[in-house]
């Protein structure tokens, strides 16, 4: 008996030996083939949050697992996204400009279940305030222009004659829009024609308890004037913000700010994508031109936690 224990023990050893590494192999081999959805995330937080926009599917966007999911929708988003040390492309300008690098992840927290916290490493985009960026697992077949900076004096005039005529236009009286403000002005090539795009912030004080704000993308025609390709404006009143405080408006809250543009279907021309901060979460939202006119193509929100 104890000799047929020793044979098959030895034959066990030897089909370790021999086809165990094969096993093995064949094994991690299979698990290296499974790879994660194409995905688009905000770079928020001075460069240190990565927060999800959406997955692409087909040229379109489609909403990942919010915050709000279950545990097991989060578990199955975090594992597959946010392993420490995951690294994903910087896009900034519509190009890849450098990396961010997870370092953490917070699945049972209250507020922060599906965001985590990285490092960005970029020698372009200097992330502060309210200069966010994209990062992306896609790769880029049609990199973006890389252009993304500050308007030049002219542009700035042209922007500003089209944001007090907005205004105007809404009904806000001279004196009003003398008070108008601004969280960016940011010039952008979304097709690389060189005809630069602006994007922009604005907003004024019509009186002490109310904000009308403006978000605008804006192209320059044939003519080499520009014009409101898109336009969104909102009037908020003190009783409709969260922390009855009508100057966390002015801080940014309900304001829809720029993130950056990436092209999302292939076709040349990046879409805008932006960020609007509030209470208990955030939005995002997509626009895209499709011959010369700007619509909305996706509205996502994430909800962190109760305010």
């Amino acid at each position: 008996m104890m000799k047929k224990l020793t044979a098959i023990a030895a034959s066990f050893a030897l089909f370790n030996v021999l086809f165990a590494p094969t096993v093995i192999a064949q094994r991690q081999a299979a698990r290296s083939v499974v790879t994660a959805e194409p995905m688009i995330f905000a770079v928020l937080n001075d460069g240190k949050s990565l927060e999800p926009i959406g997955s692409i599917s087909k040229g379109a966007l489609e909403a990942p697992a919010g915050g709000d999911g279950t545990t097991d929708e989060i578990t199955k988003f975090v594992s597959t996204f946010y392993k420490k040390g995951q690294t994903y492309q910087l896009i900034f300008g519509g190009a890849r400009n450098g990396s961010v690098t997870v370092y953490e992840s917070f699945p049972d927290s209250d507020c922060a279940k599906n965001i985590a916290g990285i490092t960005s490493s970029s020698t372009k985009a200097k992330l502060s305030g309210k200069v966010m960026a994209l990062a992306t697992n896609v790769p880029l077949t049609k990199p973006g222009s890389g252009v993304r900076r500050l308007p030049t004096p002219a542009e700035r005039v042209a922007a500003d004659n089209l944001v007090k005529a907005e205004f105007a236009k809404q009904g806000n009286s001279a004196a009003v829009i003398e008070s108008r403000d601004y969280h960016n002005l940011t010039a952008l090539d979304v097709d690389g024609d060189g005809k630069i795009e602006l994007v922009g912030s604005f907003w004024v004080k019509p009186d002490a308890k109310t904000r009308n704000t403006l978000f605008f993308i804006a192209d320059k025609g044939a003519d080499g004037k520009y014009k409101i390709g898109f336009g969104k404006y909102n009037s908020i009143k003190e009783e409709s913000v969260m922390s009855g405080d009508i100057s966390s408006v002015d801080d940014g809250i309900y304001h829809e700010l720029l993130l950056d543009v990436f092209d999302i279907d292939g076709d040349g021309v990046s879409e805008v994508f932006t960020y609007v901060q509030s209470f208990e979460g955030a939005g995002f939202n997509v626009y895209r031109r499709t011959e010369g006119k700007w619509d909305g193509i996706f509205n996502g929100s994430n909800y962190h936690c109760g305010f």
